[in-house]
């Protein structure tokens, strides 16, 4: 803010002047059809990142892709010189693309690295990307050395240093045995972020010989690992036990630099015995609970995103029982430069005028640059009509010819940010973007927006006519926005029609047509009514509805605010919502809505159960009516009437109801008087002057009102002067200059007598002047004209008639007329909290702009468009908060994520609203998406199920990919364990393997951006059901036998939020049979929930009863003990004792098959015998003779004897136990074995006999939350035939360790 001060004070009038002058400026058009017929300066749409490390196995791919119009040509420089590609067959430049591949198979690596930068040009400019940092991953070998055995007492604090070579990115550090299992950490013994191994105490259980430092080079997926440490725990001398101190950081403070944005780790690690408590406090604030964690058992605290106000000294608290330790570690926040308002791209028309800003922060402050198609501005070709003040450059008068590219370069000594803005002088006609002929619908009474988006340079002139000929100009019921939607407030049918906009600018005009259809909201004529219904009848809802013929409407019930049982007894019909056999559960509140697409109206009603046959009861009833009313004691004002009551009927008389008709004002009209007691037959009566009453009288008991008794005599009371003045005295200014007084008048019975005037009395107030009065009769208002605009007047109305005037009146305050505002909101500035919520604040406008009474502000505000690149462009609808009284801030909740956000301000009184404030461009950041939009379960098998699914919606974001859990459903509706995928963002399909058949899916998909995981959605499914165990003898009536159908899977989803019509269908689906040699195997689908199945089954034409087997539970049966020859019928039943159907699958034919009759068993045959025995022999004399010779003259070779005793150090790892062979890393310092190294420390795929990548799935494997691990150590792995005939699924316990991280 003070910048900005100093800059207009600085610079002055002379831009307040320029500005005041300067035509807007066009935005950049989004639509592709008006695009494509515009010159336009390169845009760079894609580039690769600022720090690119590249695998050295891999091609180099450097990304710079841009448009324009025509279409851009590319170059490259490389450390600041032209970079010529055609030079080196090595590189490829991608046709029509900027976008480099680099081939290094073969080639030295280190030869392409270096700062590479993108140039795109065509005659209208020049764009340049980022400034790409190529590098080298790089994985260096541990350097040599011996460790010395380490021997310690219990009891004292340990430190096992790690000290991995550093690598490109650095490695993954973790520690672990010689099984590869690994090492347990805690509270006592933890791992720094450095890699070190800490002991605050070592106890006996610490001494071991293998300590493995591991680390993983992520990039070339090499592993490796430092000598093994040996500590022993000697307790001959135990130390005692001893305050807390700081093992890591030393001394009593530290600090810490961490940049705006980035992720805070703060670590301390403290010995003493027992172990220490760590705890963390920050001097002078709390700790940001929304993004802090602790890890590491508390001795590391880390703080995502970080910003300004987490600078500051932070305390670690180390704690035993024998005291506490601090240490203080001071924070500081430095920032990179960030954008707080990008240069945005420029369409100026000839002789316009324009700004480019370039508005960064950072700590420290930020050196802003400007260049000119990427030369300097300073080295630029002089330009009169620009001028550059510090992040600001204005462009004045502009002329054809002269488009060109900025670069804004704002940079730090942690970074920089660069932009291009291109800025392109067109002179174009106007042109509608709007699509033609769209038709707009809207409910009466509701605000209708017609729209018509336009694009020209100059910027084209708005104007809208009806049906062709009537042109609207702004004001009731129209308004025309700056962008030039047409807004009707309050829609009614006469405003249906043919709406025309004509776009016009100097160069042409242009006319769109669009049409407007207004409505009739929907309405329930009849709703549903409260039920007292008996147990086991039927209660009916009705809810009959009128609604736009041109609508299809949808009705819903709902109990309870939520969907309708599932249950058959509810039957919703077009009108009407049926529910038979009521039991207690149905009670509630039952809720008919219908929906159209534009509107929606509902209705509810309680239904109340009771008891089928109630105890018969007393009956009550309405009382009689008093009789004989009297009046006595008669004076002016005054009256006693007494009556005889009437009969109870069974219910106490509560009260006495007295009315009164005035046969002078109002004859024929009972009013009520006054109320007595049950108990009272007497009331004293106070009466007004100038009336004739007439009395009666009301009982009332708890089942209601009597009839009323017959009237009393009539009783005439005398005129007299008003008792009272009119009430509700207000004055209110309808229009400028004037002051309209009103009042509610007084009745008849009030005015107390004939002649009833008003006099009314009126002066400025704060002035000095006399009262003005005027009396009236007969009226209820008076105007006061020739007033000033909203100022205060005292204003008093008396009552006057023939018999005197009222009471002194009291004064009242009004206000004469207002008119609309004058000026608008100053400094709107926006503050982005999040992806949905913005705070606005503006500078309120002065008292005397205001003109009227100051009713508050109106925000209105509209997402223009996503900032997603690939994102469609919607219309969307302006939203409007309104902030009452005098505010200068408000908040803007509901916003999308990852959007471009306008807004301006207005004032408001009673009158109206003042004029606009400045638009205001604002931007959100990315929020976590929303849910898939479909997830179906296609081609299932016996063990597989392929899955597809949609994007959300609302990206809300750039996606970073799926997260899929499923998990099994057994028959008792049992979850399984979960199982967890994570997918790419461009996957929309996968198929999961080696699943159990027959078996229930249950499926979660949530799409995931860097903010993290959205809502999910759900899908269930059914595997295939085996039903192939044997071949089955199936008749199915009289037909011939078929073989047997596999079930077809079934497939559930979720209930939708709202049951229309209960589902209809049968419980049962396709049944199957099969005989093997131990029964018969019958096997269903089912979908009812009846808890009762059985198997029936008897033999065919037998008079016998069903034979009947429960199977309740299960899909599939095998019966047994049936007779060889038989055929059998065979049905599925189920039953339910609160349900009086009986379900039922069709019959089944099954025929047993008959036992063969006996053949002659060979084998018990005595010649076959001997014939076996002279056969086997000869067969042990052969196997004799050439056991002998081989004795006698049979050699090995000298090469098998050494490929039988090979060198343990050559072999990969035994075969028997499937773990490592010996191992030696003194000397050589070899790496893991199985995996070759080259000089230059990194692993290439083409030149590894046996690296990482050959065994199994590389590092996917998978271990638990303790780093255990859970997958298999082996992959399948094939080699040449020289390689010998090791086994091909030899366990790998390199894959296990790279798995691991």
């Amino acid at each position: 803010m003070d910048r900005s001060r100093k800059w207009l004070t600085g610079f002055g009038v002379v831009l307040l002047t320029l500005l005041s002058h300067m035509t807007s400026a066009l935005e950049v058009p989004l639509d592709p059809k008006v695009l494509e017929g515009l010159p336009q300066p390169p845009t760079i749409t894609l580039q690769s990142p600022k720090d690119y490390i590249f695998d050295p196995r891999e091609n180099i791919v450097i990304h710079c892709e841009a448009k324009g119009k025509p279409q851009p040509s590319f170059s490259w420089t490389r450390n600041g010189t032209h970079f010529d590609v055609e030079k080196d067959s090595k590189v490829l430049l991608k046709p029509g693309s900027g976008t480099l591949v680099i081939d290094i198979s073969g080639e030295k690596a280190e030869a392409y690295e270096g700062t590479y930068q993108c140039t795109a040009h065509n005659e209208h400019g020049t764009a340049v990307s980022n400034n790409i940092v190529i590098r080298q991953s790089r994985s260096p070998l541990w350097s040599k050395e011996r460790n010395e055995a380490i021997v310690v007492q219990i009891g004292v604090s340990l430190v096992l240093q790690c000290r991995p070579p550093a690598g490109l990115p650095p490695p993954v550090i973790f520690w672990m045995d010689n099984n590869f299992q690994k090492l347990p950490l805690d509270k006592r013994v933890s791992q720094a972020l450095n890699g070190d191994l800490y002991f605050s105490n070592v106890l006996p259980e610490d001494t071991r010989n293998d300590y493995i430092c591991y680390a993983r080079f992520p990039h070339t997926q090499t592993i490796q690992q430092k000598q093994p440490i040996s500590v022993t725990v000697l307790a001959n001398s135990p130390e005692g036990e001893r305050r807390p101190g700081f093992m890591m950081p030393l001394g009593p403070t530290s600090t810490k630099m961490v940049l705006r944005g980035e992720t805070l780790e703060l670590e301390c690690i403290a010995d003493g015995l027992p172990t220490p408590d760590i705890s963390w406090q920050k001097d002078g604030a709390e700790l940001p609970s929304s993004r802090m964690s602790f890890q590491n058992f508390k001795k590391t605290l880390k703080i995502s995103d970080v910003n300004e106000a987490d600078g500051g000294d932070y305390r670690c608290i180390a704690t035993n029982n024998l005291g506490t330790a601090y240490h203080m570690i001071k924070v500081t926040v430095k920032a990179a430069p960030f954008w707080v308002s990008a240069p945005r791209n420029l369409i100026l028309a000839p002789n316009e005028t324009g700004i480019l800003t370039c508005r960064v922060n950072g700590e420290p402050k930020p050196k802003i640059s400007w260049f000119v198609n990427g030369v300097p501005i300073e080295n630029a070709p002089e330009d009169h009509s620009r001028k550059v003040d510090d992040d600001t450059v204005i462009l004045s008068n502009v002329q054809s010819g002269s488009s060109a590219v900025y670069q804004c370069n704002a940079s730090n000594e942690f970074g920089y940010l660069m932009a291009n803005a291109f800025v392109s002088v067109l002179a174009e006609p106007p042109r509608v973007l709007t699509p033609p002929n769209r038709v707009y619908q809207v409910i009466t009474n509701n605000p209708a927006l017609l729209h018509c988006a336009s694009f020209g340079s100059p910027i084209p002139t708005i104007t809208w006519y009806k049906d062709s000929k009537i042109s609207i100009q702004n004001g009731d019921p129209y308004v025309i926005h700056e962008n030039g939607t047409l807004e009707i407030h309050v829609a009614q049918p006469l405003n249906s029609g043919k709406y025309t906009c004509i776009a016009t600018n100097n160069l042409g005009l242009r006319e769109n047509h669009v049409y407007l259809e207004v409505k009739e909201p929907t309405r329930i004529l009849k709703q549903p009514e409260y039920k007292v219904v008996q147990r086991g009848m039927s209660a009916v809802f009705e809810c009959k509805v009128k609604h736009d013929p041109s609508l299809i409407p949808t009705m819903t019930w709902l109990k309870d605010k939520g969907e309708l049982p599932d249950d058959e007894r509810f039957e919703v019909d077009m009108d009407s919502l049926t529910i038979k056999d009521v039991t207690d559960e149905d009670e509630g509140t039952y809720t008919c809505m219908m929906n159209t697409t534009l509107d929606q109206d509902s209705a509810s009603a309680m239904l109340t159960v009771v008891e089928a046959t109630p105890t018969p009861a007393i009956v009550y009833e309405k009382p009689d009516p008093p009789t004989d009313l009297e009046l006595t004691d008669q004076t002016e004002r005054s009256v006693q009437l007494t009556w005889i009551p009437g009969d109870e009927h069974n219910s106490h008389t509560q009260k006495f109801l007295i009315q009164y008709e005035d046969i002078l004002h109002q004859p024929g009209v009972w009013i009520n008087l006054t109320e007595v007691a049950g108990t009272s037959t007497t009331a004293q009566l106070h009466l007004s002057p100038y009336v004739y009453y007439s009395f009666r009288v009301l009982a009332l008991n708890r089942v209601g009102y009597s009839g009323p008794s017959h009237s009393s005599a009539q009783y005439r009371t005398n005129p007299a002067a008003p008792d009272e003045n009119p009430s509700g005295v207000q004055g209110v200014g309808v229009e400028p200059g004037s002051l309209v007084i009103s009042w509610t008048p007084l009745t008849g019975f009030q005015c107390n007598g004939p002649g009833l005037e008003y006099k009314v009395q009126w002066r400025q107030k704060d002035v000095e002047e006399e009262w003005s009065s005027k009396n009236v009769a007969n009226v209820s208002q008076f105007i006061v004209s020739a007033s000033p605009i909203y100022v205060p007047y005292e204003i008093k109305v008396q009552a006057l008639n023939d018999y005197g005037s009222g009471p002194v009146p009291e004064v009242v305050i009004g206000y004469s007329g207002e008119d609309l505002p004058l000026s608008a909101p100053d400094n709107v500035q926006v503050m982005v909290h999040n992806s949905t919520l913005a705070e606005v604040h503006w500078e309120p406008v002065s008292f005397p702009s205001v003109r009227g009474q100051l009713q508050g502000y109106k925000v209105l505000y509209r997402r223009e468009r996503g900032r997603h690149e690939t994102e469609e462009d919607t219309e969307q609808e302006e939203q409007v908060l309104t902030f009452s009284g005098n505010r200068s801030e408000g908040r803007l909740p509901g916003l999308q994520p990852y959007s471009v956000y306008s807004l301006f301000i207005k004032v408001l009184n009673n009158k109206g609203e003042g004029p606009p404030s400045p638009s205001k461009t604002f931007e959100t950041p990315e929020g976590v998406p929303g849910r898939p939009s479909f997830l179906n379960v296609i081609n299932p098998s016996l063990d597989s199920l392929t899955l597809e699914w949609g994007p959300p919606m609302k990206s809300n974001g750039r996606l970073t990919g799926y997260t899929l859990k499923y998990q099994p459903v057994n028959n008792t509706s049992e979850l399984g364990p979960v199982k967890v995928m994570t997918l790419q963002a461009n996957e929309t399909t996968i198929t999961l393997s080696n699943l159990n058949s027959s078996m229930l899916y249950k499926f979660y998909l949530s799409a995931r951006t860097i903010k993290g995981p959205g809502p999910i959605v759900t899908e269930e499914a059914f595997t295939v059901m085996d039903t192939t165990r044997t071949q089955p003898t199936v008749e199915t009536g009289k037909g011939p036998t078929e073989p047997p159908h596999p079930t077809s899977p079934i497939t559930q989803s979720l209930h939708s939020p709202f049951q229309k019509v209960p589902p209809v269908g049968p419980a049962f689906g396709t049944v199957n049979t099969s005989v093997s040699e131990d029964g018969a195997v019958i096997s269903w689908e089912y979908f009812g929930h009846h808890k009762n199945v059985y198997v029936e089954y008897n033999i065919e034409n037998s008079k016998e009863d069903w034979t009947k087997e429960s199977v309740n539970g299960s899909h599939s049966h095998m019966i047994k003990g049936l007779k060889p020859g038989m055929s059998y019928r065979v049905r599925v039943v189920a039953r339910d004792a609160a349900d009086p159907t009986v379900h039922s699958t069709n019959e089944v034919l099954v025929t047993v098959p008959a036992v063969p009759s006996r053949q002659v068993d060979i084998a018990t045959q005595g010649w076959f015998i001997g014939l076996m025995c002279a056969i086997a022999l000869l067969i042990l004399v052969l196997l004799i003779v050439c056991f002998i010779k081989r004795n006698k003259g049979g050699k090995y070779p000298v090469k098998e004897k050494e490929d039988a005793h090979q060198d343990p150090e050559i072999q990969p790892m035994k075969e028997d136990d499937g773990t490592f062979g010996e191992y030696s890393d003194t000397e050589d310092h070899k790496p893991l074995k199985g995996s070759r190294t080259p000089s230059n420390g990194t692993v290439r795929r083409d030149e590894s006999d046996d690296s990482l990548v050959d065994y199994g799935e590389g590092g996917d494997g998978q271990f638990n939350e303790d780093g255990s691990f859970i997958g298999q150590y082996s992959g399948k792995k094939e080699k040449d035939t020289h390689e010998g005939n090791e086994s091909s699924e030899a366990p790998s316990p390199v894959n296990a360790m790279n798995s691991f991280v």
